[in-house]
């Protein structure tokens, strides 16, 4: 059984909690955020070891189903259904805006993949019959209004999660459009720089961060160990900048990242991966700059696809903004539709990146 984590969040509230109120309301809002944030931790801890038996299993789903995009298929949805079942468990009715809908899979052709979910599923909740499971992923079907909600991308990383690379599961709670809490699990992300990013750790790593509270880092697998404050390479030069850039280009301008890179003679090998963990790896330090352009002018970022990766790497000390540098607007619904692309960066290096953007792109 998992541990739930509360010792964790109590350090990281004590060690780093300097949001900007009194301490009367501090008495109020912190039991709720540490309740929160321990909720989370223990959800994403729990969903990383669905979508690695997924991930395990992949040649049999791509044998059953015929279909090589299955394996993520049956992760994003199981993903999606665990962490609604165990928001729903702990707070009753919980707006959620969740990346999947269970429709496809009630398809009369789908029941092989809809079988394959519900066995991933339920490796967390024995017994769950198919009708809970699937009504579990339509519990993500909120639509980003009113003052509060949860958003999830069950399995951030298509390509990546399919080659056996990286991919995230990312959780975050957003309130009048401010990202108070975001937890990442990069399941095959583990803690040594040196490994490849291609060479998945046995382990893997929850990072995760509340608003004022700083960021931290867990072994996955181990939610019980004592949280690990992680923070941005600040001071490193632009000579020796290394920015991160995906395997795949489907959603970025990787021409446009590496022009820049040119005109600031930076000499930093790429950091090649997919997924949130991106922000990740220069939240901790083992990158210095994640730069996503998109790639049409009409193309809107998801709220999913940024908001517990943004919070982390800010918490660690990086500047996140659209390549603009306009700060992220969560506060629109399901979509970035205030911004274009993302730039994230320590502070020093954030100014140069978005210098160099206007000088070159305008």
């Amino acid at each position: 059984m998992l541990h739930d984590c509360r010792h964790c969040v109590s350090k990281l509230l004590a060690l780093r909690c300097n949001a900007p109120v009194s301490n009367q309301e501090a008495i109020h809002i912190m039991p709720l955020a540490a309740s929160r944030l321990r909720i989370a931790l223990r959800a994403i801890a729990e969903a990383s070891a669905i979508a690695r038996h997924v991930q395990a299993s992949t040649h049999q789903i791509r044998r059953m189903t015929k279909d090589d995009y299955s394996p993520v298929t049956v992760a994003d949805y199981a993903v999606q259904a665990h962490i609604a079942l165990r928001l729903q468990e702990e707070f009753g009715t919980v707006p959620l805006v969740g990346e999947e809908s269970a429709k496809d899979l009630l398809a009369n052709n789908s029941g092989v993949l809809r079988d394959a979910v519900v066995e991933a599923v339920q490796r967390a909740w024995p017994g769950l019959n198919s009708n809970d499971a699937l009504r579990a992923i339509d519990l993500g079907e909120h639509d980003a209004s009113g003052d509060a909600y949860w958003t999830l991308d069950p399995i951030d990383g298509t390509k990546g999660f399919l080659r056996g690379g990286q991919y995230a599961i990312s959780l975050a709670y957003i309130e009048r459009g401010t990202v108070l809490l975001g937890v990442l699990g990069c399941p095959n992300l583990g803690r040594d720089f040196s490994r490849a990013f291609d060479q998945p750790d046995p382990t893997g790593t929850l990072f995760y961060a509340a608003r004022g509270a700083g960021a931290y880092a867990l072994p996955a697998s181990q939610p019980e160990a004592n949280p690990e404050p992680i923070r941005i390479a600040d001071g490193r030069s632009v000579s020796e900048m290394r920015i991160c850039e995906s395997v795949e280009a489907a959603h970025s301008r990787q021409d446009a990242t590496r022009e820049i890179a040119d005109y600031l003679k930076t000499r930093g090998a790429p950091a090649r991966l997919d997924s949130q963990c991106k922000y990740a790896v220069v939240a901790r330090g083992q990158a210095d700059a994640y730069l996503r352009f998109p790639t049409s002018a009409d193309y809107v970022e998801k709220i999913w696809d940024h908001a517990a990766g943004s919070i982390v790497a800010e918490e660690a000390g990086a500047k996140v903004t659209d390549i603009d540098g306009l700060p992220l607007d969560f506060g629109r619904g399901s979509t970035l539709q205030a911004n274009r692309g993302i730039a994230c960066a320590a502070p020093h290096l954030h100014a140069l990146l978005l210098a160099a953007k206007a000088t070159l792109f305008g």
